[in-house]
């Protein structure tokens, strides 16, 4: 019986450093720039929500009532890719800081508009402000078209 060379972790040559990390294959997936892309904007962005009290969903949910008044729960989920449990308590939290009212549907007996109140409608005003003031900076290296057709090369993948 022939014996094996011992290939103890100290018995092998050291192994050369890492001193630049090759990126080269994730840098072609889609997936992969546009999380690095969201999470520099992200970044950015709950800082400047957070005088609004607002996370991204937030943002999203009260803008969506903002600019729709009497949509339905309903409507936002299937909007924004919700669960309908995720956003109750939200709403509550909305209503409770009196951004939002509940009212009936005009159509459906069953369902209630949500619809913003003077001060949510103020308060999005600037909030949508500092976001485009943001968008602006965060594409600065692009230009006006190239924004635009970044925007709607994205869209084509989640609509």
């Amino acid at each position: 019986m022939s014996k094996t060379p011992s290939t103890s972790p100290k018995s092998l040559p050291p192994e050369p450093a890492v001193t630049r990390v090759n990126t080269r294959y994730l840098e072609t997936l889609v997936g992969y720039n546009a999380r690095r892309a969201a999470l520099v904007v992200i970044g950015e962005f709950l800082p400047r929500m957070a005088a609004y009290e607002l996370r991204p969903v937030d943002f999203s949910v009260l803008s969506l009532v903002v600019h729709n008044p009497g949509i339905t729960s309903r409507q936002l989920c299937a909007t924004l890719g919700m669960q309908a449990p995720n956003l109750v308590g939200m709403l509550n939290a909305m209503e409770k800081r009196g951004l939002i009212s509940r009212r009936p549907h005009p159509h459906d007996g069953r369902a209630m508009g949500l619809h913003p109140t003077q001060s949510g409608q103020a308060m999005m005003r600037s909030a949508e402000k500092t976001a485009a003031e943001l968008e602006v900076g965060m594409t600065a290296g692009l230009s006006a078209d190239e924004r635009k057709s970044l925007i709607q090369l994205l869209k084509k993948i989640y609509k």
